[in-house]
């Protein structure tokens, strides 16, 4: 099940307009810790951070804000769930 608006918009508010990434494979500008990319309308993906498969949930605490090169780095980037 995809995020509600409701959840969408509040980890958008959260993110302050930056990337919430902080995975140790994606090398931010090749700097370890969070990405710094601007979250842009449209090019904006959210993510699960326990997968939906593995019984994450659809809320604002699993929902995490990724700029769209974080989220193809991700496992399950592109996976039917």
């Amino acid at each position: 099940m995809p995020f509600s608006s409701e959840v969408k918009l509040a980890a958008f508010a959260r993110a302050r307009g930056r990337c919430e990434c902080q995975r140790g494979l994606c090398l931010h500008g090749g700097w370890p810790g969070r990405c710094s990319s601007p979250l842009l309308v449209g090019l904006t993906h959210f993510h699960h951070r326990r997968a939906e498969a593995v019984g994450g949930a659809d809320t604002l605490a699993n929902c995490e804000v990724l700029c769209v090169a974080c989220h193809r780095r991700t496992a399950s980037y592109g996976r039917a769930a």
